[in-house]
C-alpha cells in the first residue's frame, strides 16, 4: 500500500521532481505518487512546493501536510491530516489497481 492510515493521518510516499515546467501531480508509479514542481531544491523551497501542491491537491489546508522524511532527499514521506485512504483513493486513483 502506497499509503497508510494513521491515528494523525494518512502517510504517503512521494517523488519529487524539482525545477520542473509546472506544478502538478503525475500519478501513481507503482506505489509511489510522483509529483513535479518548479521550485528548486535549495533552502526547502521544492519541500514547501510540495507541501502546497498536495494540499491543493486534497483540498486540505496546507497545515494538515506534513514532511516526515526525505527533506534533502527525491523520496519523501508526508503525513497528511484530516485525510483518509478512502478520500486519498478518491483524489487520486487506486495504485494497487
Amino acid at each position: 500500500m502506497p499509503a497508510a492510515a494513521r491515528a494523525e493521518g494518512s502517510l504517503l510516499h512521494v517523488r519529487v521532481q524539482p525545477r520542473a515546467r509546472r506544478n502538478e501531480v503525475l500519478g501513481w508509479q507503482g506505489r509511489v505518487l510522483r509529483v513535479r514542481v518548479t521550485a528548486a531544491p535549495e533552502a526547502g523551497e521544492a519541500n514547501r512546493a510540495v507541501t502546497e501542491l498536495l494540499a491543493d491537491a486534497f483540498d486540505v489546508p496546507r497545515s494538515s501536510v506534513e514532511l516526515v522524511r526525505g527533506g534533502a532527499s527525491r523520496d519523501k514521506l508526508f503525513r497528511v491530516r484530516h485525510l483518509s485512504l478512502d478520500a486519498l483513493r478518491a483524489r487520486l486513483g487506486d495504485p494497487s489497481t
